[in-house]
């Protein structure tokens, strides 16, 4: 299906670009505590409303 020479692109692709994920994020790592110190609660929110979403759904079907 795919070439060898395809095959070595994507593993040394996908080696690198997690390298350069994990190297940035450990940089940004004491600004991300800084700015965004509430957004756990944000997110937990968020997935609460589509959960009440989903119920009011089935609950009000006819």
């Amino acid at each position: 299906m795919f070439s060898t020479g395809q095959l070595i692109f994507v593993i040394f692709f996908v080696l690198v670009f997690a390298g350069i994920l994990i190297m940035s994020y450990r940089k940004d790592k004491k600004l991300h505590n800084r700015y965004y110190k509430g957004s756990l609660w944000i997110l937990l929110g968020f997935i609460a409303f589509i959960i009440l979403l989903f119920l009011l759904k089935d609950w009000l079907k006819p």
